[in-house]
């Protein structure tokens, strides 16, 4: 499979490139309002960037519901022209604020809330407008792209940003990210809507919403993968604050030294984007075995005796969690009926970013309390337990078999395989004139043709 094949079309090309560029913008005002809340309004207390991480996150718990009903309901085209300049207009307002030097701890509490609640609305808008940009068998690997140019900016931003930040200040890094929203903005409107491939519409009336909840409810295997991005999303994503804690407390070091460590993890980020583009359809055991690696280098890094170690452990970091998340990501949109994919998004991001507000202040506290290293301790069991979990979800879904094979002298290895393609039934799967589900894969992925005997390796082979 090619990796950019998507970006062989016009559409998503154009897409992409405004991303991009809005994303190296929204990268370098995090780094920058991040370093501003840490080392200016609060004299390097990790709980206070704790607590901006959350308001501007907590707005996913609250309003997935409406914003996943919105993106399926009107064009998603016309609600991103509104979210981006909102955003734009919120990015102005608090570089104008830190540049008048007026700006206090709890202005930024402020913005932060309300660019919460835009990007709550923003978020399954966008992440759904792919879907009307490539074909439906085009689109785990457009959204795997669309992780990598997030992460390709998250490489270039906050490296920049630190630069700027100690150069000129964090609030003309704010006025830069207002200019970053014209590109993405141009893309919108360079992209005809008369090209955008037609999506089903949620129809008016009332319980719509619960409709979506009920779609998910019926599918066991997306209820394991919301839990994972939940625990992982809560506890172990919480990058900004746990590397702003080991560079300002562990090690002493200034905003250059974050925004460079910000761009070193970003490089694992990008290849585990690209390792997901390159696949194929995502795999559920990859999504665990990725959580599993992720804990363990997070262990390292929370190990890790200087800044130099610290930075190399933030590679196998991120390109793990990265891996982990588009995959999720990936899993959920490519197997979610199209009707319901906007308030399915909506509810994704709600578990995977809402979380935020019981982690990072959690997380918060441990660095202040225990140390940083502890704070990255939390990471590690994070990634930990969510393999755990996905392991006895796999197996007691009947997905995996155990077999023990003994010989004359007993017990002589454990095997685990795969389970035949139809002895896994899929809930939400289509149903045949009989009534009965059509049979799926181990990954609850409908597969045509005879069934065949997995291979115990299958996927590695993705």
């Amino acid at each position: 499979m090619s990796t950019f094949k998507s970006l062989g079309v016009l559409n998503y090309r154009i897409w992409f490139i405004g991303a991009l560029i809005s994303n190296v913008g929204t990268w370098m005002q995090r780094t920058a309002q991040d370093w501003l809340v840490f080392a200016h309004l609060s004299n390097q207390d990790a709980g206070a960037m704790g607590v901006t991480m959350a308001l501007q996150l907590g707005p996913q718990l609250f309003l997935a519901p409406w914003a996943g009903l919105l993106a399926d309901r009107y064009s998603r085209r016309r609600l991103l022209v509104v979210t981006q300049s909102a955003m734009a207009l919120l990015s102005a307002g608090l570089g104008l604020l830190v540049l008048s030097g007026a700006a206090q701890l709890w202005h930024v509490y402020v913005f932060a809330l309300l660019l919460g609640v835009v990007s709550a609305l923003d978020a399954p808008v966008r992440q759904t407008f792919v879907s009307e940009l490539v074909k439906e068998d085009y689109l785990a690997n457009a959204v795997a792209l669309n992780s990598a140019s997030f992460n390709v900016a998250r490489m270039i931003g906050p490296a920049i940003s630190g630069v700027l930040t100690v150069a000129i200040g964090p609030g003309w890094v704010f006025m830069i990210n207002t200019v970053t929203f014209v590109a993405m903005l141009a893309a919108i409107r360079a992209i005809p809507a008369s090209t955008l491939r037609a999506q089903p519409r949620a129809a008016s009336g009332k319980g719509r919403i619960r409709e979506g909840f009920r779609y998910v409810r019926n599918r066991p295997d997306i209820i394991v993968v919301l839990v994972a991005v939940f625990i992982m999303g809560t506890f172990g994503l919480n990058f900004v604050l746990f590397i702003a804690a080991m560079v300002g407390t562990q090690f002493g070091l200034d905003a250059g030294a974050f925004g460079l460590l910000n761009s070193v993890m970003a490089i694992g980020s990008v290849a585990g984007a690209l390792l997901a583009a390159r696949r194929g359809r995502p795999r559920l055991r990859l999504i665990f075995a990725a959580a599993g690696g992720f804990g363990i280098a997070s262990g390292l890094a929370a190990l890790a005796p200087n800044y130099t170690v610290f930075a190399i452990t933030l590679v196998p970091c991120g390109l793990f969690a990265l891996t982990m998340v588009t995959s999720a990501n990936g899993y959920v949109q490519s197997t979610t009926d199209p009707a319901v994919r906007g308030r399915v998004m909506a509810l994704y991001m709600a578990i995977f970013m809402g979380g935020t507000p019981i982690g990072a202040p959690f997380v918060g506290w441990v660095s202040n309390v225990a140390g940083p290293r502890w704070a990255v301790g939390v990471a590690a069991a994070a990634g930990i337990i969510t393999a755990a979990v996905g392991l006895v979800w796999i197996v007691s879904a009947g997905q995996l078999r155990l077999r023990f094979d003994r010989s004359a002298r007993g017990l002589r290895f454990l095997r685990i395989e795969a389970q035949r393609p139809g002895e896994f039934q899929h809930p939400a799967g289509p149903a045949d004139a009989d009534g009965h589900k059509a049979p799926t894969d181990v990954d609850g992925v409908k597969r045509s043709g005879a069934a065949r005997d997995p291979h115990p390796d299958d996927a590695d082979n993705s």
